[in-house]
This record gives C-alpha cells, sequence and structure tokens, in this order.
C-alpha cells in the first residue's frame, strides 16, 4: 500500500524519504554567489531579480568591493541546512543575508 505524505518518497519536487531533505536550490545558489555574486547571479537564481540589479550597481559603484556581500551569502547558503535555506530563501522571500 502506498501512503502520500510530508515523508513519503513519491509526492511532490522534493522527495523526502528517511526524514532527509534536498533543497533543489541552494548548491546552485551558494556556488552563483561565491563565483558569480558580482554580477548578481544567485540573486537572479532565487527570483530576486530588483536585488540583482542593486548588487549589479553597488559593484559598479564601489569598484567591486562589494562583492564580499554575495561571497559571504554564498557561504551562508552552503552552511545552512537544506530545510532551513528552502524556508528562509525560497518559501519565505528573504532577498539579503
Amino acid at each position: 500500500m502506498e501512503t502520500y505524505g510530508y515523508n513519503s518518497p513519491n509526492t511532490g519536487p522534493n522527495p523526502v524519504s528517511n526524514n532527509t531533505y534536498k533543497s533543489e536550490k541552494k548548491l546552485a545558489a551558494g556556488l552563483l554567489g561565491i563565483l558569480l555574486g558580482a554580477f548578481g547571479a544567485n540573486k537572479f537564481f532565487l527570483g530576486y531579480i530588483t536585488e540583482g540589479i542593486i548588487q549589479i550597481v553597488l559593484n559598479i559603484v564601489t569598484c567591486g568591493i562589494a562583492t564580499v556581500v554575495p561571497l559571504i551569502e554564498g557561504i551562508i547558503y552552503l552552511t545552512m541546512s537544506d530545510e532551513q535555506f528552502d524556508r528562509t530563501y525560497v518559501q519565505n522571500k528573504k532577498s539579503w543575508f
């Protein structure tokens, strides 16, 4: 008998099995923040268009000094749990830190 629910491996875009949760966007957003953060790539990837444009403008105005912001964000993304990342940045749409 198959059951469908939060812990069922057969439901939703993020299948959950044996109480493990896997974020679809965390790794990509973290790496984009570290590698291409100066261009706002992590913001655009997460759907934060305005914040991505702000990041590009900040990097131009500060001659690249503001690149440290997405670098720190990328590290924060990668060090938090997948479930916490999705809850904070995907579901609640927290756009900065």
